[in-house]
């Protein structure tokens, strides 16, 4: 890689795909969506990358693993129109709400301490259920928190058959309703966690 961010040598998407180790589908879908800059076309339409792609994948797939796809692209978008300021601004807020996400997890974990261990009901494959992305949507958090809830064992989605995707059922739903609803009344977040899941707990029972 170094010799091709030295040399300007122009890459087509499966140069840059293989050195990063994905599909040119994925490389084209990245162009897209804005984690890379627009790539040159060539007088028959076929994209033509640069070193400069080169190191935007580098830097996207760096960002992902600690902000996740959609903040880290996020980033490059604003970094690819060189808008430094704003690449900053959400390379800080994305900081913050991860800070806030392990705070949360350490509470739910002090929680869960206290809690008899006991086996979660899923409905039969095949039932209905709620994906991640839509679900996280409609309680405004990010999907990496439900995930991160669901390490510590307050959610317990199953995996539908098909696509392997998280499926939430209502018992998950009616857990974050809860824990809202009772921390919005003032509760610690201990007592809140504790009472969702007893909720949760005495409605499956």
């Amino acid at each position: 890689m170094g010799r091709n961010l030295q040399s300007g040598e122009r890459l087509r998407p499966i140069d840059l795909a293989r050195r990063h180790g994905l599909s040119t589908q994925a490389v084209r879908n990245y162009e897209q969506a804005g984690a890379l800059p627009p790539a040159e076309r060539t007088p028959h339409g076929y994209r033509v990358y640069t070193p400069l792609h080169a190191r935007a994948l580098d830097a996207f797939l760096a960002l992902v693993p600690g902000h996740g796809h959609a903040t880290a692209t996020e980033i490059m978008r604003a970094v690819n129109r060189s808008a430094l300021d704003e690449a900053l601004r959400i390379v800080d807020e994305s900081h913050a709400r991860l800070l806030d996400d392990r705070r949360t997890l350490r509470a739910v974990e002090d929680a869960l301490g206290d809690l008899a261990p006991g086996p979660e009901p899923h409905p039969p494959s095949g039932s209905g259920g709620t994906f991640i992305g839509p679900l996280a949507r409609e309680l405004g958090i990010r999907p990496a928190t439900l995930r991160t809830w669901e390490r510590a064992g307050l959610v317990s989605p199953r995996r539908d058959p098909l696509t392997g995707y998280r499926v939430y059922d209502e018992a998950d739903e009616r857990t974050w309703a809860m824990s809202g609803a009772i921390r919005s009344s003032g509760w610690p977040p201990r007592r809140s966690w504790r009472a969702s899941r007893a909720s949760r707990s005495s409605a499956s029972s």
